[in-house]
């Protein structure tokens, strides 16, 4: 699993400067209209980036050697590019590197929901999918994608961390995927039970939401700094 995620670099200075977030609207293509539900697609450009700024974890999708591949790693996103990276080693990243067809998903579940029935028992949730291409970055705009996605996961300790040195950042493999394809589906609300359900007022029905919270920081064995306010402002 990909979960490491970098730290600063101070191997020279970054001006690299990001694409402009331009559609407002998603613009839907045969790959990201929905099939199924279709009134729980968002239209808005704004809903794709609340649920990738919110999510901390995507799924990378390609076929590798003639057989499906579900990764499962840290990103970032800065205006319309999802960053994501991991080893020079992985064997996927590559092949995912290599102007293959790949697919992104980010799920946020807010609730289970409770029918009278079993068949309608369901969950709200917020997920989004984006289809592209996904390319490797070099250079500055390189040390920019590990910059965001470290601010991304852990916010301020691209400042507060040592940087990585040449052989880590040799290490280390960062790729890009533009947002201008993608779908973005919400389910919200209570139960929609069925008619002949609805005066059996034995059975419960309702929502359990679920939240994504962070727990007081603990520190490593060796340290005895305090907690410093970036990690604390994590909760």
């Amino acid at each position: 699993m990909a979960f490491r995620f970098a730290l600063k670099v101070d191997l020279l200075e970054v001006h690299y400067t990001p694409h402009a977030e331009g559609m407002t609207t998603l613009s839907p293509t045969p790959r990201s209209t929905l099939t199924r539900k279709k009134n729980r697609a968002a239209t808005d450009r704004e809903r794709l980036y609340e649920v990738l700024d919110e999510g901390l974890i995507c799924h990378l999708g390609l076929v590798l050697n003639g057989s499906p591949v579900v990764l499962p790693t840290g990103y970032g996103r800065d205006g319309d590019t999802l960053y994501f990276h991991g080893s020079t080693g992985s064997g996927n990243l590559r092949a995912a590197a290599q102007g293959i067809d790949v697919c992104v998903t980010v799920t946020l579940v807010d609730g289970l929901v409770y029918a009278r029935s079993l068949n309608n028992h369901s969950m709200n949730y917020r997920s989004a999918v984006v289809h592209g291409t996904a390319r490797l970055v070099t250079g500055e705009e390189k040390m920019h994608g590990l910059h965001v996605v470290t601010e991304h996961l852990t916010p301020g300790s691209w400042d507060h961390a040592r940087a990585v040195n040449a052989k880590e950042l040799a290490s280390v493999s960062v790729l890009a995927l533009d947002l201008a394809e993608a779908s973005v589906k919400i389910r919200a609300g209570e139960p929609v039970d069925e008619p002949e359900d609805m005066d059996s007022d034995e059975i419960w029905a309702g929502v359990v939401p679920v939240q994504t919270t962070f727990g007081e920081p603990v520190p490593a064995s060796y340290v005895d700094a305090p907690v410093p306010p970036h990690v604390r402002a994590r909760r």
